[in-house]
């Protein structure tokens, strides 16, 4: 790829970070299917914020903090959209005044002979940083590594005078022991009630958010001291979580032009929101500043986690309507059906356990899609599937007992699916009662039932083998008309031949999230954040409304032999 071309296209996948994490919200919210597919594996007692330090969620490799988001803003999209305000947010965050605050008053009150810029001496090393999500989805635990350099010695002062100050002290924690040598922990209060916690070793300072991290049950965690001694010997556990070699040793070898500078990589378990074992073939996506720009990759895992994942995604493509904002496509499990149907058999009081115990004939292809469109929500995406062989009665009448048991919500008196006809389509909808949903209750046909004031029309629709569904019954009927050939599809703007699995038309996106911010902030209602999204939000969609769409092709004849295959995305104008 050309240096413009990687440095222009190579971060637009944090757009879809973004979007997917927005419509899985609204999804888990609306819909009433369970979280697995499968039962959960035995929970793993790691310490008491039960995360697995050696795998973290996000992990940031980077020669030098201070310069990163400053690097970020090489990519034209993202200087563009976020400006210079990107920078100055960070180097005017709370936190980090606040830290920078209490160590000036440290070294001015304690006469000790250290630079007032400390910290950003400290963020102009290298560094690793991990994250971790809280139950809340936030991540908001983590564990990062400094590369002191010559610089370990400014350190000192500030363990000497741990116990006479009153924002820096020795935590009462069992000692980390490397070798023969003792490593203690430090605490330092900043902001109120805001802690930081950090060790050293040689030249290796490690920083954490919170205490719990290191403990199991009020004693030690035998299994974080072993991850954060190594990480303070100079180990480096975390990249081979990823699939991946040390930033540094990765680039030993490398010529000055293959010198990375910051590496971010992102695991599924955190971008799937408790939704990954529908989608076992993703692990994560990687992004790289490299000499030559910004580069992006997509890492697969291999067939005994990802099962007989395909990549031919032109049936989604044939089937979503032309005009969309944003568009997925990728391999999903085919347990999902087999799972659902138990579950039916489960719940459902009259259910034929023989008939429903059979899930061979609702056997799905593994492709699926996602697509949403400017003219419904962010929170109601278009959903398209194809089911493996011919479908008939049978296959109708399972869908319809699926249908009937997942979809619903508490109303004032049962709901009925309504079962329709349209061409060679066979349509299931039943009106949902919701604050989000798009049609106030006047527009019901079954209004004495209904407990709310605003309902989904959610539909589920068979044309064929391919199955829609969707809360936004409109993008369901659009979809029907576009296999009836009387509406384009994308495909149509799409290259051919390839494997495309993200399409982006920034124009339309731009729209989407101006109608999402507003519906969300009633100028009534909150006049001061209304008016703030108008001045500094709006001018940032302009700019994003003025990029032209894209595809994401992938490599043709992708083989997965490997866990963590990574794969290089390009981005392909339209």
């Amino acid at each position: 790829m050309a240096k413009q071309s990687r440095s222009k296209y190579g971060f637009w996948a944090v757009g879809i970070i973004l979007v997917i994490s927005a419509a899985v919200w609204g999804i888990q919210h609306f819909l009433m299917l369970p979280h697995q597919i499968s039962p959960p594996k035995e929970l793993v007692w790691h310490n008491d914020l039960q995360i697995d330090l050696h795998h973290p969620d996000v992990l940031i490799e980077s020669e030098s903090l201070s310069r990163l988001p400053k690097d970020l803003l090489a990519i034209p999209f993202l200087r563009d959209t976020l400006t210079e305000d990107l920078v100055f947010y960070y180097q005017n965050n709370a936190d980090r005044l606040g830290i920078a605050g209490s160590l000036r008053r440290i070294i001015f009150e304690h006469e000790l002979t250290l630079r007032d810029n400390l910290l950003e001496t400290l963020l102009d090393q290298p560094a690793n940083i991990a994250l971790w999500h809280d139950e809340r989805g936030r991540l908001d635990h983590f564990m990062a590594v400094i590369k002191l350099g010559g610089l370990a010695r400014l350190l000192e002062p500030l363990a000497k005078v741990a116990a006479d100050d009153t924002q820096l002290e020795r935590m009462d924690f069992a000692p980390f022991k490397i070798g023969n040598e003792t490593v203690s922990v430090y605490q330092l209060r900043y902001s109120a009630n805001k802690s930081l916690l950090f060790a050293s070793h040689g030249d290796n300072l490690l920083l954490f958010s919170d205490i719990a991290m290191l403990y199991d049950q009020q004693a030690p965690s035998q299994d974080s001291s072993q991850v954060a001694s190594a990480l303070l010997s100079g180990g480096t556990p975390w990249p081979e979580s990823f699939g991946l070699k040390a930033r540094n040793a990765a680039s030993d070898n490398a010529s000055a032009a293959d010198k990375t500078a910051h590496r971010i990589s992102v695991s599924a378990n955190y971008l799937g929101f408790g939704y990954q074992r529908f989608v076992p073939a993703f692990a994560g996506v990687r992004f790289e500043m490299q000499a030559q720009g910004w580069a992006s990759y997509l890492a697969l895992n291999d067939p005994s986690t990802a099962g007989d994942a395909a990549f031919d995604f032109s049936p989604v493509w044939k089937t979503m309507p032309m005009g969309a904002s944003f568009c997925l496509a990728l391999p999903v499990s085919q347990s999902v059906p087999e799972y659902l149907l138990q579950r039916v058999d489960a719940i459902s009081d009259n259910a034929d356990s023989t008939e429903h115990a059979d899930a061979s004939s609702l056997a799905m292809n593994g492709i699926s899609g996602l697509c949403w469109y400017p003219d419904s929500h962010l929170y109601t995406p278009l959903f398209v599937g194809h089911l493996e062989s011919a479908a008939d009665a049978r296959v109708d009448s399972k869908l319809a007992a699926l249908f009937d048991t997942a979809i619903g919500a508490r109303e004032k008196q049962p709901v009925p699916v309504v079962t329709s006809n349209k061409n060679q389509a066979h349509l299931w909808q039943r009106e949902v009662s919701s604050r989000y949903g798009q049609y106030p209750l006047s527009e019901s046909r079954v209004q004495e039932s209904l407990l709310g004031s605003q309902f989904f029309r959610v539909s589920l629709a068979r044309h064929d083998r391919t199955l829609l569904f969707s809360l936004d019954d409109k993008l369901v009927n659009k979809a029907l008309q576009t296999l009836d050939k009387n509406f384009p599809p994308i495909a149509d703007v799409l290259p051919p031949q390839v494997v495309v699995p993200v399409y982006m038309a920034p124009e339309a996106l731009s729209g989407l999230f101006k109608q999402e911010v507003f519906a969300s902030l009633p100028k009534n209602l909150e006049p001061i954040f209304h008016n703030a999204a108008q001045t500094l939000l709006l001018p940032k969609l302009a700019a994003l409304a003025g990029q032209q769409s894209y595809a994401l092709v992938l490599p043709a004849n992708i083989e997965v032999k490997e866990p963590w295959q990574w794969i290089p995305l390009k981005w392909q104008g339209l």
